[in-house]
């Protein structure tokens, strides 16, 4: 069913649910196209967290370096189809991902998930602000040798000086809105692989010909994983699945910018399993030749650079891996808990001052990543907030695919009125609320009860099913009525 712009419009404006931040863009304001959604997917894993997290990955479960490449591959289509899912809402209804959930939480129980996606965000956008420092601290180091030595919560004095020049960049840059961080990141998406080719060609090149024989040995089987390769395969790519979980929820945050449905569909296509192939042929040759070079594996990006002692590329690479994370920072870790904390207050907090609180709690996060975060682990990081909030997706994907039709009644997203479609009870949906906290219990267990270790790197797929499935046995009484509910609307639910 087409969409008028005209059925976007909200006309009775509740301060406590409503602000121009989050009301539904309309078809006419929207420039973002596939080159868009590609570059948001391109800078995703082309980040210095991203790189490490993918090399890292070729190591730790000791499988054939190519096998790992295609988990993550395969990853990637899964990824394309779960964003598949939850961005065509907003393509069609222009809201952010808090306003979208309001469908199935309720008007005040979305706050609930929002909130937590808030926090996971802060948590990502602190953890990204540091490794986009790195780059910077690389490039400082290079040009002069005062503060290297001592530290303060394992970093430097170089280090620190790098952390705020990229925390206070990134707050300058959102500040410019969200078509100033388009451009910014049409520009870091490509040019990165700019670098990443030339970084590879150089490898290879010092490396001669001992690198396939490399890539051949180095990635056999030496690894420590106790299991079967194909368990390792899947947990390889449960993982990598995990590792975008925190952007497939609220990808609604961007889609609602996105001119069409086809473009969205081809973005993902290109950015995901296309991106994700050509970035991962790339790092395994690039963490094979560092071995063949440095007789040791080098998993950061900055580290290689390093090692090869090249002023030019240095600064180079410097330049386009701080804009690659920065650029998925600021949409993928900043947006989102913009909006999520305008969502709890609209009538007080707007999407600006939303990203000051952002910023500001981000920077303790980031601070404390090298000394304390880190110590945990990056794939059990990765898994366990990924799978705090899987749940709400297959809460989200099956309330408006099987219980709503894939049809909304906009207005009523808007409205604190007792008889408005979605107050439930008192503005929450205690049934979403119940399947939340089964399906959450048993994905979070998955990765921290050492019962359930076989499930680690599954916890997000298990949590986002079983949400899906809870919510949907406890709403199927309710489905015929939800449909005539709609009816009653008649004309107003598009």
């Amino acid at each position: 069913m087409s969409i008028k712009d005209s059925d976007l419009e909200i006309k009775s404006q509740d301060g406590t649910l409503y602000n121009e931040d989050l009301a539904p863009v309309k078809h006419s304001e929207r420039s973002w196209g596939w080159f868009e959604i590609f570059n948001v997917w391109s800078n995703d894993i082309q980040s210095l967290f991203g790189y490490t997290l993918a090399a890292s990955l070729f190591l730790t479960y000791g499988i054939n370096g190519w096998a790992v490449m295609a988990a993550i591959i395969l990853a990637g289509f899964v990824v394309m189809v779960l964003v598949n899912l939850t961005g065509s809402p907003s393509v069609k209804y222009g809201i952010p991902f808090p306003v979208m959930a309001r469908a199935s939480m309720g008007i005040r129980g979305a706050n609930f998930p929002a909130q937590l996606r808030a926090i996971i965000a802060i948590f990502w956008y602190g953890v990204q602000t540091y490794f986009a420092s790195t780059a910077v601290s690389l490039l400082l180091g290079a040009l002069v040798t005062a503060g290297t030595t001592a530290t303060f919560l394992g970093l430097t004095t170089i280090d620190w000086i790098s952390f705020i020049i990229v925390w206070a960049f990134q707050v300058l840059l959102f500040w410019r809105g969200i078509e100033g961080i388009k451009v910014f990141l049409n520009f870091a998406g490509p040019f990165v692989y700019v670098v990443m080719v030339i970084l590879a060609g150089i490898i290879w090149y010092q490396a001669g010909g001992e690198l396939m024989p490399a890539i051949g040995t180095v990635f056999s089987s030496s690894g420590d994983y106790e299991g079967s390769a194909i368990a390792a395969f899947f947990a390889i790519a449960g993982t990598m699945i995990a590792y975008f979980a925190a952007v497939v929820i609220n990808f609604g945050d961007f889609t609602r910018f996105v001119r069409s449905d086809r473009e969205l569909k081809i973005g993902n296509f290109l950015g995901l399993p296309v991106n994700v192939a050509l970035f991962s042929f790339l790092a395994l040759i690039i963490t094979a030749g560092t071995i063949v070079l440095f007789g040791e594996t080098l998993t950061n990006p900055t580290e290689i650079v390093e090692r090869v002692d090249a002023l030019w590329l240095t600064f180079l690479a410097a330049v386009t891996f701080f804009a690659a994370t920065v650029g998925i920072n600021l949409v993928a870790n900043f947006i989102p808990p913009a909006y999520d904390l305008a969502n709890l207050f609209p009538k007080y907090i707007t999407f600006r001052i939303a990203g000051l609180i952002t910023a500001v709690a981000a920077f303790f996060i980031g601070g404390l990543w090298v000394a304390v975060i880190s110590e945990i682990g990056i794939t059990g990081f990765v898994n366990a907030l990924g799978a705090v909030i899987a749940p709400f997706y297959g809460i989200l994907v099956a309330d408006f695919y099987l219980i709503k039709k894939s049809r909304l009644n906009v207005p009523d997203l808007f409205t604190a009125d007792p008889d408005g479609a979605y107050y439930y009870v008192k503005g929450w949906n205690v049934r979403a609320v119940i399947a939340f906290v089964l399906a959450g219990a048993f994905s979070v267990s998955s990765v921290w009860v050492p019962a359930l270790a076989a499930l680690d790197g599954y916890a997000w797929l298990i949590g986002a099913a079983l949400g899906g499935l809870f919510y949907f046995l406890l709403m199927r009484g309710h489905v015929q009525t939800a449909a005539a509910a709609q009816r009653t609307h008649g004309d107003s639910a598009v």
